[in-house]
Parts: C-alpha cells; structure tokens; sequence
C-alpha cells in the first residue's frame, strides 16, 4: 500500500516523490514547492512540527540533513528513509528502494534492467577538465565522490580537483588557474553564479571558456537525473 503521508526533508526527494504520483505532507522551504506546507530548512527543521504531521516516512539525505535531527525523529517513533547517492550510478538503486519503500512502480529508465543501458546510452568521451564551483567567499570545488561530480564525469567532463581528499575544497582562484583546466563551470545553486562572478572568474583564468548552468539539474538527483543529464549534454555540446 503506498504510503499516504510522507514528510521530504530533501528538495531532490521532494521533486520525486511528486513525479511519482506522492504528494509530501511537508517539505523544506528550499524544496521550491510553494503548494506545500514547510517545516523549516533542511539543516534545522521544526521536529515538533513534523511529528504532529503523524508522518508515515520522513525521507532523509546523509549530506543536507543533520544526524542529531534524525535521531530525534527517530527516538519520536517516525520512520525515516535515507536517499544519499553519492554517484549519477547510484541514483538507479537508489530510486527502486524507495519505490519499494513507497509502494509504487518503479518508472523508467530507473528499473534494475534499464538504469546500466541508460548509463551506457549517456557515456561521453572526455572532452573537457572543468574546475566546477560551488561556493564563493571561499571559492570552494567538489571531489569526485560527489554527486554533481559523478554527473560530469558520465557526460566527458573530468575535475581539475578531483584528486582533493576533502569532498568540498577550499580554493583560490590563482589555484584554479594552475590545474589549467579547460572549461569553468558556475551552476546556479547552491550559491548563485552570475555573469560578474564570471568576469571576476575570467580575470584570473583568462581564456578558459566559462558555462553557466542550472545548479538543480548538476545537484539535484532523483527523477530528475535522466532530463538533467540531456540538458547538460546539450549545453556542454555548445
């Protein structure tokens, strides 16, 4: 039996527990969904509040969310579902437990024997070695154990600082100018690049071409992911 009443702490979960036909009680006010009642951020939710919601499931990311409000959901008696893909390969696995979680049929391509042909169907040659932003004061990167990472990899887009033993390194931007990469690319979230971060971008970096892209479609995993990935492959096309 689907599960009626599910509270998303997570904006990649709620957008697809939404395309899979589930319609969250609450959700975070970053999960962009403003029919939805909230209950505070990712990173300090109103337990109490959720609690009261009689939740079936409150489903949960290892990254976004905090231990200590998982714990004090659990010692409440709600039942919580970890969705954390650290990888574009995970999110096939991952999406089929939570629809076995849910109750519901697993959509295409996400199913046991559709997710290793779509992988196949998207891998691209390397053409690029990208320093890939996240944050601004510091400038920060990603390694490749990161989702975002993994993403680009699939699509021929290797990481000047995949080597980082840090999963979100601090850099500068002289740096970044010094692993020579080929590409910059500035995603609109989680901190929002504009043109004028470019130019100050291509003040230190000159002649690397630089792309802008939607921050959702590079971070947010889930339903989302098959669509994302074309339209990154488009723009990185260009």
């Amino acid at each position: 039996m689907t599960l009626l009443r599910v509270v998303s702490l997570v904006p990649s979960a709620t957008e697809t527990l939404l395309a899979l036909g589930v319609t969250p009680v609450a959700c975070t006010r970053f999960c962009e969904q403003p029919m939805l009642p909230t209950v505070g951020g990712t990173k300090n939710p109103d337990v109490e509040q959720i609690v009261a919601l009689a939740p079936d499931l409150v489903v949960m990311n290892n990254e976004e969310n905090r231990i200590d409000d998982a714990h004090a959901l659990t010692d409440a008696g709600i039942a919580l579902h970890d969705m954390s893909p650290r990888s574009v390969h995970e999110v096939g696995p991952e999406m089929v437990a939570l629809c076995e979680r849910l109750g519901v049929a697993v959509p295409s391509p996400f199913g046991a024997d559709e997710w290793d042909s779509w992988l196949a169907s998207m891998l691209t040659p390397r053409w690029y070695d990208a320093f890939i932003a996240v944050w601004r004061r510091p400038w920060m990167s990603l390694a490749v154990d990161t989702y975002g990472a993994s993403l680009l990899d699939l699509l021929g887009v290797g990481n000047v600082f995949g080597d980082s033993l840090d999963r979100y390194p601090e850099v500068t931007l002289t740096e970044v100018a010094a692993r020579a990469p080929n590409l910059v690319i500035l995603p609109s979230e989680p901190y929002e690049f504009g043109e004028r971060h470019a130019d100050e971008v291509r003040a230190a970096v000159a002649g690397v071409p630089i792309l802008l892209v939607d921050g959702r479609d590079l971070f947010w995993w889930g339903s989302r992911t098959p669509a994302a990935a074309a339209r990154l492959k488009s723009v990185l096309a260009t």
